[in-house]
């Protein structure tokens, strides 16, 4: 979802709801390189070290963590922040089933699908819980994807998305993947390769007639 229909939040933004979270547990001055490391792009073994070497229970953190990321980004939406790509129109091209498989929180995905009007063109949005589970079935594990697969009753999908983790996710579920190459992702090498690779969302009718 994010950097395929909505903008993406600023690095910014992430830094400052990782430092509220550990103040909120009680941690007042976390170092910065770990406020980095549990801001965005976090697995499970180093949610643990941070945890560790600050004496946190990692769900309770873990859920603090995505309560401050969540209401941040509902609070930049707005206040005009994470918009829409101007070519989410295409979607309305699109006459397939269509789901949203994000790694975003499920409150957050919903918030904005809702937020933005787009909650019409997806028969189901996938985000993930709060729960330190649910980080561990984040892209590029397809388990969301396949949810997903599974809901729309499709056995042939083609995965959209613009992250590494996204055409991996593809890749382990098994399906075609299309990355879409918006400026922010401009010079990034995936180690994986996408079997379609777009500038943005008006050359998708086409892949999926």
């Amino acid at each position: 979802m994010d950097g395929v229909l909505l903008e993406p939040a600023g690095p910014e933004l992430l830094h400052d709801a990782a430092r509220r979270a550990f103040e909120a547990c009680g941690v007042t001055d976390p170092p910065d390189e770990h406020v980095e490391e549990i801001m965005l792009g976090v697995d499970v073994a180093t949610l643990e070290e941070v945890c560790t070497h600050h004496g946190l229970d990692r769900e309770t953190f873990w859920r603090t963590r995505d309560a401050y990321a969540s209401r941040f980004q509902v609070r930049a939406a707005l206040d005009g922040g994470k918009p829409p790509y101007d070519d989410v129109d295409a979607l309305g091209e699109l006459s397939v089933p269509m789901g949203v498989v994000s790694t975003n929180q499920q409150a957050t995905v919903d918030f904005l699908l809702s937020e933005y009007g787009l909650a019409e063109h997806f028969a189901v949005a996938y985000g993930r819980a709060p729960s330190v589970e649910d980080l561990r079935r984040k892209k590029p594990a397809p388990h969301f994807l396949e949810r997903t697969m599974a809901d729309l009753d499709v056995s042939n999908p083609l995965f959209v998305g613009d992250s590494e983790s996204d055409v991996g996710a593809a890749v382990n579920a098994g399906v075609d993947a299309a990355f879409v190459r918006r400026p922010h992702r401009e010079g990034l090498d995936l180690s994986v390769a996408p079997e379609y690779e777009v500038a943005d969302l008006t050359e998708l009718p086409p892949l999926v007639e």
